[in-house]
């Protein structure tokens, strides 16, 4: 090799747009070549966070600041893409033996770079994403990829990962973490990426549509792409669309792009290149798999450990939990008991479960454990609930899952611990979606009446005076055909009732039905009981 110099094998050229990230640059630069006091280091990120521009822009600077030491640049997408880079390293280094048929190519590869005569050397390993190729064979006659990694003291391996654990079982502790750009680095990404500058003046809408996203580099050459190629299609015209419809939006998220710094067999678009990721969960750890299903059917943000459902031992939901930390799709908050799901992470989720054909029955098993945990609307479970409501109400908006009980008792469990919270619009439209499901099976059903006289509440707190009169009205007349006259229920309707005809201003009527509530309770109460002493009360208040 030494007659030959150094070999450079980088497969993109340098990519010019890919600006900032000048922190994980120095890292490696330092820790690899100046201080030299690591000879490993993987480079850790969610997919599409610009893990391989940084190894490509290492791997330039390493050309340009030592060009003694060659380069190889290795896929680990799948078995044949790293055979096929062992084979441009065996040719590029002419090293003999290559006709044999057979010899094992990768081994020869190994063994020529194990030798110090081989010269200083850098080899990238990129996507080094799946376990099962990198760590074990397919069958007995496959060795595991990561047996055919050289090992010299003159060579240095980086590599590029979405999986803390592959990063941690490849490079030990030396492991540089991505996380999502700055604003003013994706501004300048941006920028490098369309064509049209003059797009870039509206400062505000700039900034909202990196917001929306979320910085990710993939999300950002992917918006450039589209508008480039679509001339009519301005910058706040493209966050329209990707603020429309869930359904608009993972259309635009999967259109697809040329990019000549990916792969030709990459998944582009936004909404799929966590495919292989998501299919790797589900193989390796089926738990994980199920709580990122859980997880995308409800709010991303503020998700809270006592929300999901439990796993025994308790170890298995740590270590499920920390599979999808380990992929960066979730993050733990400071709180230590909750947790966000990355909002592109959870619109791609949410459609690879469209496209597998389960969206309705993940959207049922998610309400129906709800229906379960979410708690009453007593006082003291307060904290419980306004930490669960945002989940709630947003796989109640979602309107998947089908028409069934659980779905309506979560639905009127969220309205009265809105309307105990004084939130009376909102009670009233959870309610009021119990109260008309309800009536299809028969409206003197306890459950059909017990849902009207809450609706009411919620009417008459919204000053809905006339809707509640009715409403309750129509209760009572039912309860007088249903229940025997000193029944608790039909006592509470009519009491419930003279408080509806006190707010509309029908003082007469109000106090007949409680003088005729109060004569009743006088001959089935004693004379201390709370109920019997509220309604005689009521008369004064008046």
């Amino acid at each position: 090799m030494g007659v030959h110099g150094p070999c450079y094998s980088i497969p993109f050229s340098r990519n010019e747009r890919f600006v900032g990230r000048g922190t994980q640059l120095r890292t490696l630069e330092e820790k690899l070549l100046i201080d030299g006091h690591c000879q490993k280091i993987a480079i850790v990120g969610l997919g599409g966070v610009g893990k391989t521009q940084i190894a490509l822009q290492f791997a330039y600077w390493v050309k340009e600041h030592y060009p003694s030491r060659s380069i190889f640049w290795v896929p680990a997408i799948s078995i044949e893409s790293f055979e096929q880079a062992f084979l441009r390293i065996a040719k590029e280094l002419q090293i003999p033996g290559l006709e044999d048929e057979r010899v094992d190519l990768k081994q020869i590869v190994k063994d020529f770079l194990s030798q110090e005569s081989a010269g200083q050397w850098l080899l990238i390993l990129d996507n080094a994403d799946d376990v099962e190729i990198l760590f074990r064979s397919y069958s007995k006659q496959m060795t595991a990829l990561t047996e055919y990694l050289p090992e010299s003291a003159k060579g240095l391996i980086v590599f590029t990962t979405r999986y803390q654990e592959v990063a941690t079982s490849l490079a030990g502790s030396e492991v540089v973490e991505v996380d999502e750009m700055e604003e003013k680095v994706a501004v300048a990404m941006l920028k490098q990426s369309l064509i049209r500058k003059d797009l870039l003046s509206d400062e505000r809408v700039t900034s909202e549509l990196l917001k929306e996203l979320t910085f990710l580099p993939l999300a950002i050459t992917q918006a450039a792409a589209y508008i480039n190629r679509n001339k009519n299609v301005s910058i706040s015209r493209y966050l329209e669309l990707l603020r429309k419809t869930e359904d608009d939006t993972i259309s635009l998220l999967s259109r697809n792009f040329e990019d000549c710094a990916r792969y030709p067999e990459s998944k582009n678009p936004v909404a799929t290149t966590w495919l292989i990721s998501f299919d790797q969960i589900r193989r390796h750890d089926p738990d994980a798999a199920d709580y990122l299903s859980f997880m995308s059917c409800i709010e991303p943000r503020m998700i809270p450990r006592s929300i999901l459902p439990d796993i025994e031992p308790e170890e298995k939901m740590d270590h499920a939990i920390g599979t999808l930390c380990a992929y960066a799709f979730v993050v733990q908050r400071n709180d230590g008991r909750s947790y966000d799901l990355h909002r592109l992470v959870h619109l791609a989720t949410r459609n690879w479960l469209q496209k597998q054909g389960v969206t309705q029955e993940w959207t049922k098993r998610v309400i129906q454990h709800l229906a379960e945990v979410f708690p009453s609307a007593e006082h003291t479970n307060r904290a419980i609930w306004n930490e669960y409501l945002p989940h709630v109400q947003n796989i109640l908006d979602y309107g998947a899952g089908g028409e069934f009980e659980a779905r309506y008792e979560l639905c009127e469990r969220t309205g009265l611990c809105l309307y105990t919270d004084g939130r009376y619009n909102d009670a009233e439209k959870w309610l009021s979606k119990t109260y008309e499901w309800r009536k299809t099976f028969g409206e003197s059903q306890t459950k059909t009446l017990e849902s009207a006289i809450g609706l009411s509440a919620a009417y008459l707190a919204n000053w809905k005076v006339k809707k509640a009169v009715e409403l309750l009205e129509h209760v009572v007349k039912i309860e007088k055909t249903t229940l025997v006259e000193d029944h608790p229920s039909r006592l509470a309707s009519q009491h419930e009732l003279a408080r509806a005809y006190i707010a509309n201003q029908q003082v007469k009527e109000a106090i007949e039905l409680l003088e005729h509530v109060v004569k009743i309770k006088e001959t089935t109460l004693a004379e201390d009981h709370p109920s019997r002493r509220v309604s005689e009360h009521a008369g004064p208040s008046l």
